[in-house]
């Protein structure tokens, strides 16, 4: 008769968001991957391992010894697994874990990915944009634009981008800007559809690299702190798209009706040159030529300020 195995409560979790526990700043603590094994050593059932105890138990679930019996390993190694002071476990170790505590295949992948988190500090990835690109982004000074990196990244605007985006308390990332900062609420006449279209633009750089350290810190974050991005995250039915229609409420000049382009950049795989522009002799085309006079007289104060007084 064969055996069934009792059900692994995390299976119905998406794969790529647990990667965010990859991030040890992020999961909440350097030893996640020994919080991970505790709380999933509480969980299991002695009596479903065919543990029969005399009198009450002083552990909820098994304990280590159990745990490291069952795996093979000794007591000793796997508490020093469990207290974070095993900074390389082998991966013949961690299979023999998951074995032993009866882990499905996302569970399995987490605890891979919390063990490489031991061994490697995640930080952004630095990504430069070519000398090119900036003067290509001056010369569309009449149009906002900006290079965006595989993962929503903000890395180099022109002038009328800086002044578009000026309402954010940091224009550093775009998905966080729309789901973490309050003034994307009304900076975005249509935030659902804003959020929407981030998600779906995530989608696919998640799916090609599904260990990227950058993505797996900013979609665990994003999921911890926004409720509408776990809910947008979880549906798979949005579509990425390389141009569309955006409306704004800027709060110096109004509303503005742009549509924008997406051109990826093939000098640089994952980046992306965003290019918004306003219909011709429209409100929306005044509106984006007072921003820029905007722009320049900013600029033209500062410069003064910064001149040497006689």
């Amino acid at each position: 008769m064969k055996r069934t195995l009792p059900p692994d409560p995390f299976n119905q979790v998406d794969r790529f968001t647990l990667g965010f526990m990859e991030n040890p700043d992020v999961a909440g603590g350097e030893n996640a991957l020994g919080a991970f094994l505790r709380e999933r050593r509480a969980l299991a059932k002695p009596e479903q391992y065919g543990i029969v105890s005399q009198g009450r138990r002083q552990v909820r679930g098994l304990r280590r010894e159990e745990v490291a019996m069952r795996a093979g390993l000794s007591t000793g190694y796997y508490t020093r697994l469990e207290q974070g002071r095993e900074r390389n476990p082998s991966p013949e170790a961690l299979r023999a874990v998951a074995h032993a505590l009866r882990f499905d295949e996302p569970s399995r992948a987490k605890l891979e990915m919390l063990a490489r988190s031991l061994t490697r500090n995640v930080r952004p990835r630095g990504e430069r944009v070519s000398p090119h690109l900036l003067r290509l982004m001056d010369d569309l000074g009449r149009h906002p634009a900006f290079v965006l990196g595989h993962a929503y990244d903000i890395l180099a605007r022109n002038r009328l981008a800086a002044m578009l985006l000026g309402c954010f308390a940091e224009a550093d990332n775009l998905a966080r800007m729309v789901f973490l900062d309050p003034a994307a609420h009304d900076f975005y006449r249509d935030w659902e559809r804003a959020a929407q279209s981030v998600v779906a633009a995530l989608r696919p750089p998640a799916a090609r690299m599904p260990d990227d350290p950058r993505l797996t810190a900013l979609v665990g974050e994003l999921s911890m702190k926004s409720s509408a991005f776990r809910r947008l995250w979880g549906r798979h039915d949005l579509t990425c798209k390389t141009s569309e229609a955006k409306a704004f409420r800027h709060p110096e000049v109004g509303d503005l009706d742009l549509h924008y382009e997406a051109f990826a950049v093939n000098s640089s795989p994952g980046q992306q040159l965003i290019v918004y522009q306003a219909e011709p002799a429209s409100p929306s085309a005044d509106a984006l030529a007072l921003l820029g006079t905007l722009a320049v007289s900013r600029e033209e104060r500062v410069r003064d300020e910064d001149r040497p007084r006689r």
